[in-house]
């Protein structure tokens, strides 16, 4: 019986987080490269990110009621609904950096870029003196140098593109032969937009995150975090996308891939995947759900060349092994905080339980 218990518990907090991650990513990257494969039948940015929002407020105002709160809102005047409203400004926000960035760019840089997610976080954290730096200590000299290599390895995606060393044969056969010098100084303007596109993208999403943990801390509900952002999001979108978009019959959305994509991402991306962050967060941590983030780019990749027919070039291939090393390095480094915390933690908690000892002998020979 114990066992099975420990098997279990084993497949809750290990199995099942690791699983969901993995699913996560796999939806997420999709997501992307379906995005992608929409704009270039002529699907609006604007008109992308309003419906999505929409369709996400759609799924989850259901789930809200079936996961019903089980705490009370806070007040209307507390400065909870303002931070929902600053974190709904920063996803919209990141969302439209992302799907411009996209267009310009592929799903690839896209997932490249987004290993620089935990970089960016401890970056703000440190201005926001939510983490202290301690230069002595190994696990912040390993953040710090970890986030200076994710960086440049970023400026290397984004700086530099390179040759084609991953084609499909329909690109390579329609394409007219480039030498191999004309590939090594070409200069891809819209590739380098998108790459800076991205990058904002990804920081305003290392923002988001540290609000989320603060609106986390206020009220605990994820469902209902989720869907009062969303809601708020929605509001915010609809104007702002009414406006930029001069062409409103972009809004009357045909069956295809663009009305697969926003169903896709908004059903599943921006609401459940949502929701499945968080959860995550609030179960195993930030450090554990940045883990998967290298995955997405091997994802990418395989998503990328098989559905839209892109090249992987050398310059994409160089830079993410930078990013991952850069990455990893981060990761160690907030690893080994945290493992050292928790010794300092357990060597602490022996000493209170002597003193408890102590003082319940002695007030038995007081009595």
């Amino acid at each position: 019986m114990r066992e099975e218990k420990v098997a279990w518990r084993y497949i809750n907090r290990d199995v099942v987080p690791f699983a969901v991650m993995v699913a996560v990513e796999c939806v997420t990257v999709g997501s992307t490269t379906l995005f992608k494969a929409a704009s270039l039948r002529g699907l609006s940015f604007y008109v992308f990110v309003f419906y999505t929002y929409v369709v996400a407020a759609l799924v989850l105002l259901p789930l809200s009621f079936i996961f019903g709160r089980s705490r009370r809102l806070p007040s209307a005047k507390a400065p909870f609904f303002f931070k929902i409203f600053l974190l709904a400004l920063v996803g919209f926000v990141s969302m439209l950096s992302g799907c411009k960035g996209v267009e310009y760019s592929n799903p690839t840089l896209a997932s490249a870029i987004s290993t620089l997610t935990p970089a960016f976080t401890f970056t703000l954290a440190v201005i926001f003196r939510m983490e202290r730096i301690v230069l002595k200590s190994s696990a912040s000299q390993a953040k710090v140098i970890g986030t200076i290599v994710s960086i440049s390895g970023a400026l290397v995606i984004v700086l530099y593109k390179g040759p084609r060393v991953l084609s499909s044969a329909s690109r390579t056969s329609s394409k007219p032969t480039v030498s191999l010098y004309q590939d090594f100084t070409s200069f891809d303007s819209s590739w380098i937009i998108g790459g800076v596109l991205l990058v904002t993208q990804y920081l305003l999403v290392s923002l988001w995150y540290i609000l989320q943990t603060q609106v986390m801390e206020v009220y605990p509900e994820k469902t209902t975090v989720v869907l009062l952002y969303i809601l708020c999001a929605t509001v915010i979108s609809a104007p702002v996308c009414m406006l930029a978009e001069k062409d409103l019959s972009s809004f009357l959305l045909k069956p295809g891939v663009p009305l697969a994509s926003v169903m896709y991402t908004g059903g599943l991306v921006s609401s459940l995947g949502t929701v499945i962050h968080t959860w995550g967060l609030h179960m195993k941590g930030p450090v554990y759900i940045s883990l998967f983030k290298p995955l997405s780019i091997v994802i990418a990749v395989v998503m990328a060349a098989i559905f839209l027919g892109d090249a992987l070039h050398l310059g994409s291939v160089i830079g993410s092994v930078v990013l991952s090393c850069g990455f990893y390095t981060v990761i160690w480094g907030k690893a080994r905080e945290d493992s050292t915390r928790n010794v300092a933690d357990t060597e602490k908690s022996p000493l209170l339980v002597t003193h408890t000892v102590e003082d319940e002998a002695s007030s038995l020979r007081c009595d």
